[in-house]
């Protein structure tokens, strides 16, 4: 970077000082004020708010029926269809409410079939799909085959009369109406049905003028695997004609509806180009594919299986609430469906309407889309950018070999003083990160200990400001004053040999301003190094570092830059730190914030095991997530509190939040959890059949109860008085897909509501050996339940199939794996077949690699089976009635466990 006034200087240099700094009484008169920088301080803070307000919380104004017209987008008319969606409860594959939900669907699908433009034909079909074998590469799916049978899913074709071609080139726009089995899914997404049935009535009246046809799929299964668009993509008639998708999801419930998914630059731009209220970001794409949101969308079939460019969006505000009861109605922000219809409304509008749009989907077929990546991300929600990956890349590369091209020269002519002035930044940089991190951990794992619940913000997400920002900020403060302490220390000894004319406070206030200025280019390097990380992982996101790094250097450079450097140096200007984050603010604050809520939001379903993570591990993440941003944005403003007057203010106000936040949560004035934003609590019955294999006829039954959350269920016992529950570590029940490490059990009322007709039955039809390799057919029959899972030792057996009559659905080979084992999950409706043939091919290594050593003591397990079935059972519908309001109670009212005979 250019060199500041007074950065050290070799010793032939002569001294100058400047009559700024001439006495003791002007050193003093130009120090600034705690005032001052309390001032600074709220301006961030509440310019970094503000950005966030208007990036995500300013929607558009909810439109009627009259206000919208006859081709415009009402949310009060989507509003209706979310309404009757969520009233029917919680709608999963299977049951009878989501054969309500479709039959509504249908019947609205009808309604614009009959109302749409004379020159538009519009085609209406209940798809019923065939049995099927979903198996994708990654992600959630890794070691599973997902099956699927019994599906049904509305197909809405709209196309311009006259002009057959535009039905062989469709867009797809794409949602689920299925729902988990724990809530109405207001968000998760009948918010989504909502919004494509008002978007098929706007479109039946523009479509005479398309040259393009849009094609709306309601599917069901997206919940149990993505199973839906997977059916659709791979059985319907009209796949072929597919060109380009469009999915529509809810990882939260309201907001906006932000692009987080994109595939090829020119889709990007298009969507760039119309959209009314743009949202999309680019570092929710890293995020999420990174793996570390442990969510998958239909747009993964789309993308993995059909090879077809596309769009993905969600809703992401208040996502502590997915999948739980309370994504309810109630919790929908005005304002929200408005957004997301107004914005898709205009999209397919222009994509139908384009012959180029139709031809840049065909070819996108044949390039690789590593090659049309773009970096896209929406400023103040008021302008969307993209540009190609590629410029990107070299943009990037030109200003890291600048900037070390700035820095090596700039070392070179300050020579060893300024070299080891250099590193002692860099230390300070090291410094701030590390006890920025320092101080909220300790906070994070003291929180376990001190308050009723282990994560005591979730329904509370601000308290996180207190609980760890302000340690943070601390700790960033602490450790940036060690750094400028060093400077200090060695630039005084570089100016005692080269400035000898300096003395006293004037030395020291000249040697803090010297300081001062390494501490803020510091800034500098700790962004260019995460520019050049970023760059060289192919991160999207290093944008923003990018801005973090030109935009202050730009105003350093241009207000404090001198290329005089015998002159003293003078105090860094307040305008230069307002130029200097201006920008950043302004492009990335909303985001930041955005993340850590989301992030926040996640905790409730962190542990996939129950009970398998400990219970400070959530609040770690947070904490460190907060101490990474602060530390890494706070930079440049900390540098102006070292030579000032505030630092014992900014102790004590930092010290008076964190006191005030730890007082809320550890006395429980503010509740971790409330109606709106509840604990997840699961109530299953189980049915456990292992033990008759041992020679006991009677499966073990009791019912299990279980959080996601982190922590015990003390709590929530309080409430269960009197029902008999034991709980620890030693209630682990293997779930085939999950484990539960800590839970709670009761045996009372256990035995009523289920029958031992419907315990599913495994048996070996045959077992047999020839040329040293062994192979075993079990029959599997899940009686009643259309909805199970098996998991299969892949230590013991080296391939499989599945088979269903006379059909093989899953064929030999292309198994993965997780922990050894490999799972497939079925998930059907009430005409799915419930009898299967399962074929086990021995590998060589296996413990029993004979029939004759089939009764060998203690086996290990070959295959777990797990049924469920879509009914409450006395004793748990007592339980979900009497556990409190804060809590999210739901589960599948019975499941079977059942290893191999």
């Amino acid at each position: 970077m250019p060199r500041g006034r007074g950065s050290s200087v070799s010793t032939h240099e002569k001294p100058n000082v400047d009559a700024a700094v001439d006495s003791d009484k002007d050193n003093s008169r130009h120090k600034r004020s705690a005032y001052l920088l309390l001032g600074l301080f709220i301006l961030f803070l509440h310019g970094s708010w503000s950005v966030y307000r208007m990036q995500f919380a300013n929607l558009p104004l909810p439109l009627g029926a009259e206000q919208a017209g006859k081709r415009g987008f009402s949310e009060a008319s989507a509003l209706k269809h979310v309404k009757y969606l969520t009233g029917l409860g919680p709608h999963a594959v299977g049951s009878d409410a989501l054969d309500l939900a479709v039959q509504y669907v249908y019947a609205e699908a009808e309604k614009i079939k009959k109302t749409a433009h004379w020159d538009v034909d519009v085609q209406l079909e209940l798809f019923h799909t065939d049995i099927g074998a979903n198996r994708l590469a990654g992600g959630l799916f890794k070691g599973k085959t997902l099956l699927y049978s019994d599906l049904k899913h509305v197909i809405l074709r709209i196309v311009p009369k006259y002009l057959p071609e535009a039905e062989e080139n469709l867009i797809l726009v794409s949602s689920h109406i299925d729902t988990v089995s724990t809530t109405g899914g207001a968000g998760d997404c009948s918010s989504c049905v909502g919004v494509m049935l008002e978007l098929a009535r706007g479109v039946a009246q523009w479509a005479h003028g398309f040259k393009s046809g849009v094609l709306f799929l309601f599917n069901t299964g997206e919940e149990e695997g993505l199973d839906g668009a997977h059916s659709f993509i791979t059985q319907h008639h009209w796949r072929n004609s597919v060109r380009f998708a469009v999915d529509l999801e809810a990882m939260g419930i309201s907001g906006k509806s932000t692009l987080f998914q994109g595939t090829h630059q020119w889709a990007l731009e298009s969507f760039a180009a119309v959209a009314k209220y743009p949202s999309a970001q680019i570092a929710t794409q890293d995020v999420f594919r990174s793996g570390a949101i442990k969510s998958a969308t239909d747009f993964q079939i789309y993308q993995e299986v059909a090879g077809l460019p596309g769009l993905d969006f969600a809703y992401t505000d208040t996502t502590s609430v997915y999948h739980t009861k309370n994504d309810k109605i109630e919790l929908l922000t005005p304002g929200s469906l408005q957004h997301n219809g107004e914005n898709m409304l205009a999209f397919l509008l222009h994509a139908a309407s384009s012959p180029k749009f139709m031809k840049d989907a065909h070819q996108a077929k044949q390039e690789s889309t590593e090659q049309n990546n773009a970096i896209f991300f929406d400023i103040l929600g008021k302008y969307m950018v993209v540009y190609p990956q590629r410029l990107a890349t070299m943009f990037h590369n030109s200003i890291i070999f600048q900037s070390l091209l700035i820095w090596g020269t700039s070392l070179l002519m300050g020579g060893r003083p300024g070299l080891v002035s250099f590193g002692i930044a860099c230390l300070s940089i090291i410094l701030t990160l590390i006890f920025s991190i320092f101080l909220p951990v300790v906070v994070a794992f003291s929180l376990p200990h001190i308050c009723p619940f282990p994560v005591p913000f979730v329904g509370n997400p601000w308290l996180v400001i207190g609980l760890f920002g302000s340690p943070a900020l601390l700790g960033a403060f602490i450790g940036q004053r060690f750094g400028f302490i060093l400077l200090k220390r060695h630039i005084q000894e570089v100016y005692s040999r080269t400035k000898p004319g300096l003395t006293g406070n004037t030395m020291d206030y000249i040697v803090g301003l010297e300081a001062e200025r390494w501490i803020f280019k510091s800034g500098f390097v700790q962004w260019l190094i995460v520019l050049i990380l970023g760059t060289y992982l192919k991160v999207g996101a290093s944008y923003i570092a990018l801005i973090w790094l030109v935009s202050p250097a730009f105003a350093y450079g241009l207000m404090e830059a001198t290329l005089t450097p015998v002159r003293s140096p003078k105090q860094l200007k307040v305008f230069t730190l307002v130029l200097a984050l201006a920008v950043p603010v302004m492009s990335s604050a909303g985001l930041f914030i955005r993340l850590v809520d989301v992030m926040v939001g996640s905790i409730v379903r962190a542990d996939r095991n129950p009970g398998g993570l400990p219970d400070w591990l959530g609040n770690v993440v947070v904490a460190v997530a907060i101490a990474i941003v602060v530390s890494f944005t706070f930079v440049y403003l900390l540098s102006y509190v070292h030579i000032s007057g505030a630092k014992k203010t900014l102790l004590s106000v930092l010290c008076a939040f964190f006191g005030l936040a730890l007082v809320l949560v550890s006395s429980g004035i503010v509740p971790a959890f409330t109606e709106d934003i509840a604990r997840s609590v699961n109530v299953v019955h189980v049915v456990d059949t292992t033990r008759m294999n041992d020679g006991n006829t009677e499966p073990l039954s009791y019912v299990s109860l279980f959080s996601n959350m982190p922590g015990k269920l003390t709590q929530e016992l309080m409430d269960l008085r009197g029902e008999e529950f034991s709980c620890g570590r030693n209630m682990t029940t293997d779930f085939v897909t999950f484990t539960v490490k800590y839970g709670c059990r009761s045996y009372k009322g256990s035995n009523a509501g289920w029958s031992k007709s419907e315990v599913p039955v495994l048996h070996v039809e045959s077992d047999s050996a020839a040329d040293d390799a062994r192979r075993t057919v079990v029959s599997v029959d899940t009686k009643s339940s259309t909805r199970w899972s098996l998991a299969i030792n892949m230590q013991e057996i080296d391939d499989f199939t599945v088979q269903v009559d006379s059909d093989k659905l899953v064929q030999l080979g292309g198994k993965s794996e997780v922990d050894g084992w490999h799972t497939i999950q079925f998930a059907g409706g009430k005409n799915a077949p419930t009898k299967f043939q399962l074929t086990l091919f021995w590998s060589s290594n296996a413990t029993q690699a004979s029939p004759k050593e089939a009764n060998a003591e203690d086996p290990p397990l070959l295959v777990k089976l797990r049924t469920d079935v879509n009914r409450a059972t006395p004793m748990v519908e007592t339980l979900l009635e009497k556990l409190p309001r804060w809590c999210a109670a739901f589960g599948q009212p019975r499941v079977k466990n059942v290893p191999d005979e």
